[in-house]
């Protein structure tokens, strides 16, 4: 017989519950429904914060290149390493022969390829007007001639006259001569009163006789002596008188004698008709020496209508053709305006060659270089002279500059070559290894402090680090070794350092176009 089913323990007990058993149900609820939900998202706001509150800040704007690194094999010296194509170029550069003198060109004297001697002349310009201008120097040199002649001849005059003073010494004896007149006028005169007293008295005589005698002589006998005593007193006065006018003369006389003295002593005028004849020919030389100047000038202004070579060598290109109007010297002039044409030395030439960025730290100066192209059925020896700053983006390539060694007279520059790098001869230990590897950087990147060389790497995130690092050799003027400090995987920052510190948080923009970088 089965056992019977309890059925009560399947009935609900809707009886209201205790106040012990409602306040723990209402506080379960509270924190199911509210507090748990609040701290699981309080939880994830923490997290979120914490990952991505650096990136929330303000950060420094970077662009970072890769270091480049090299497995090479050391190889024997004279083994090839690579190939590079290339042009050949004057070494330098090309000269450019231009015209020293404003002008139009008459003639060319040359031609492309044509070997030249220095001095040689290439052009002539249309020279007329400069053929006149020589004439015209050449004018006025012999006016300033004349004029340094006449000079001359008042400076001769003068010094005669500074040194014979014939004119004041005639001067000086005929006022000593007029001198010893008035003294022996004056020495005469009081015998010539007493003279003239003694006549008077003798008039006076003559006259009281006759006029005694009145009537035995005739009247006109008796006027007459009466005019003979009143001329005899007539002139003793006029003697008498005569005498202060005389010593005022003679001591005029003595005043004119002794100055004309102390002018033959001092000979002032003389000295400054010396010395103004002097400034005249010191004058009179300066302007003929200008006018020689000036014809000098003409003359190598005329020179100047040859344009003659300024070496020996060969013509690269020419220029200007016959017609065309050359600047030549002028400031103002452009450096091409006056270029007639282009030379170079045949014997000084070089490669420009266009060399991969991965084979750029293989280049050191003065490695051996081989170098063919179709002119020459024989290899041309070279060596490398320096790398440049010519990097092509689009090519990968750096551009290397080759001298080339006793080039061959078939080749010429912007010829196209090829140029085959050989190994160097390289010291080598005999623990080390055939095969390296090498870390490079641009030189650029390089800094030091008192510390020491460092650079700047960003990290996976974002984070940038002054990294210690011992530089080596630079391996051409682009790149250096970095022995020490630096993986393989390692960027660097190349722009936006300014202001860094170590652990800053940076952006990463993208990666700098830097030479030496893949």
């Amino acid at each position: 017989m089965s056992t019977p089913f309890d059925l009560s323990q399947l009935a609900l007990d809707r009886s209201p519950p205790s106040e012990t058993k409602t306040l723990p149900a209402r506080r379960r609820r509270w924190i199911t429904r509210y507090l748990l939900p609040f701290g699981i998202l309080a939880g994830f706001l923490v997290l979120f914060l914490a990952a991505a509150g650096r990136r929330l800040m303000p950060m420094p704007s970077v662009t970072v290149v890769p270091v480049v690194v090299k497995r090479a094999e050391v190889q024997q010296a004279g083994t090839t390493l690579f190939q590079s194509p290339g042009w050949i170029e004057p070494r330098p550069t090309a000269i450019r022969v231009a015209a020293l003198a404003p002008g139009v060109i008459e003639n060319l004297l040359v031609v492309e390829g044509q070997q030249v001697k220095q001095g040689e002349p290439i052009a002539r310009l249309i020279s007329i007007d400069a053929e006149l201008m020589v004439e015209q120097a050449k004018n006025s040199l012999s006016i300033r001639e004349g004029e340094l002649g006449r000079a001359n001849a008042e400076l001769t005059a003068a010094k005669v006259r500074f040194e014979n003073p014939v004119h004041l010494e005639v001067q000086l004896a005929d006022a000593q001569s007029t001198l010893a007149k008035a003294q022996t006028e004056l020495a005469k005169l009081p015998y010539l009163i007493e003279a003239a007293q003694a006549n008077m008295q003798y008039a006076l005589n003559s006259m009281e006789g006759k006029q005694s005698a009145k009537g035995a002589i005739s009247g006109r006998i008796i006027a007459r002596a009466e005019s003979d005593y009143a001329a005899s007193q007539a002139t003793l006065a006029e003697l008498q008188q005569r005498r202060p006018n005389l010593q005022r003369e003679v001591d005029a006389m003595i005043d004119k004698v002794n100055a004309l003295k102390r002018q033959l002593e001092l000979l002032v005028e003389e000295t400054r008709q010396v010395q103004e004849a002097k400034a005249k020919v010191q004058s009179a030389m300066a302007l003929r020496e200008e006018a020689q100047l000036q014809v000098r000038l003409a003359e190598l202004a005329l020179e100047r209508n040859v344009v003659r070579a300024s070496m020996d060598g060969r013509i690269l290109r020419i220029v200007a053709s016959p017609g065309t109007r050359v600047a030549g010297m002028g400031t103002s002039a452009g450096q091409s305006s006056s270029t007639v044409v282009e030379m170079y030395d045949p014997n000084r030439l070089q490669v420009r060659a266009d060399v991969r960025l991965e084979d750029v730290p293989m280049v050191t100066r003065g490695q051996p270089v081989e170098i063919e192209t179709a002119s020459s059925t024989m290899i041309i020896q070279g060596r490398v002279l320096q790398t440049t700053s010519s990097a092509n983006i689009q090519k990968n390539t750096l551009e290397v500059k080759v001298e080339l060694i006793d080039p061959p007279p078939t080749v010429s520059p912007e010829m196209l070559v090829t140029a085959t790098f050989l190994a160097p001869v390289v010291e080598r230990s005999r623990n080390e290894t055939t095969e390296t590897e090498r870390v490079f950087v641009p030189s650029q990147f390089v800094q030091a402090d008192d510390s020491g060389a460092f650079v700047w790497v960003v990290d996976a995130d974002e984070v940038a680090h002054k990294r210690r690092v011992v530089p080596g050799a630079k391996v051409n003027d682009t790149l250096v070794e970095i022995v020490t400090g630096l993986n393989v995987t390692d960027k660097l920052i190349a722009s936006g350092m300014d202001g860094l510190t170590e652990g800053n948080a940076v952006h990463v923009s993208g990666d700098d176009q830097t030479i030496g970088v893949n």
